[in-house]
């Protein structure tokens, strides 16, 4: 059960450090913090359509392995803990 523990531990470190990459890879929206250091500039170099789709859905995949890796070391100490 440590093994897996530790296993976990490591891919929430690995995905938290990716996630966090892959969200500021995205274009901001506006009406936010990145209008007051100049992001309310608009560009569209490099803002394809297709690129866009697949770092949102590879952003929401990692997001999705990184709640679960929560729950389950969540789960693994509470249940470790009774014994």
């Amino acid at each position: 059960m440590e093994i897996l523990q530790v296993v976990l531990q490591v891919l929430l470190g690995l995905t938290s450090l990716l996630l966090t990459l892959l969200i500021l890879l995205h274009k901001g929206r506006g009406g936010g913090l990145s209008d007051m250091f100049g992001g309310g500039v608009t560009s569209n170099l490099g803002a394809s359509g297709v690129a866009e789709r697949n770092l949102n859905r590879i952003t929401i995949i990692l997001a999705l392995v990184w709640v679960t890796c929560i729950v389950v070391l969540g789960l693994i100490t509470k249940f470790d803990a009774g014994i």
